[in-house]
């Protein structure tokens, strides 16, 4: 039998991740409207609010172990991680000029912070829904061989959609191809993605989503 929403609130307060990954998608319409409120017009060119969800749903399953909910709502606390998300990611595209193309660092390029690890870490959270993104820690590393299977272009491609949150106009720029050519190119790509990883029991149930329309 499910447990009650009590029940769960509970068990994620002693640091059950699981729990804290069924509470999320329990409340997935809530916090997906609640981030739909606070992004601007201004931000929505750039991201939706369904990509704001999926960040928060992995940044909060990564830091339930450093947090103390106490007697505060679970949900209020995953609203405040929204709030600062969306202003992370409104200071991400809008905050600083952007870089030239020439200046962006490649997949492979050695630069701090494991981009590597990043790429696969925000393409794993793509690929995932709120109650497998727990996980996430175990799938990295098949995640980089995977990406490692790819063309220079669609590791590229990759990179500049769930690394930098560059829309696919965007990205076609930065490629020198088509808006069109790039769509077909980003859509490819995670087929392919799920091919090499469909030998990986861990990647079993995965369900791939494709680049929205922009």
């Amino acid at each position: 039998m499910p447990l009650s929403d009590e029940e769960l609130i509970e068990q994620l307060k002693t640091g059950d991740q699981a729990a804290l990954a069924e509470f999320i998608d329990r409340r997935r319409p809530q916090l997906t409207a609640f981030i739909e409120k606070r992004m601007s017009d201004k931000l929505r060119t750039k991201v939706e609010a369904s990509d704001i969800f999926q960040e928060v749903t992995v940044a909060s399953l990564n830091a339930l172990d450093d947090v103390e909910l106490g007697d505060r709502d679970p949900f209020s606390w995953l609203c405040q991680q929204a709030e600062r998300r969306i202003i992370d990611t409104h200071r991400h595209h809008f905050g600083a000029q952007k870089r030239a193309a020439h200046g962006e660092v490649g997949l492979h390029a050695p630069a701090a912070g494991r981009e590597e690890g990043q790429i696969a870490d925000l393409v794993a959270a793509t690929m995932t829904s709120a109650s497998s993104a727990f996980s996430r820690q175990q799938k990295e590393y098949h995640m980089l061989e995977a990406l490692n299977g790819l063309t220079d272009d669609a590791r590229e491609a990759l990179r500049l959609r769930y690394m930098e949150g560059l829309p696919s106009k965007e990205i076609a720029e930065r490629l020198g191809k088509s808006d069109g050519a790039t769509r077909v190119l980003l859509s490819r790509s995670l087929t392919k993605l799920q091919e090499i990883l469909s030998g990986n029991s861990e990647f079993q149930s995965l369900i791939i989503q494709r680049p929205n329309s922009e």
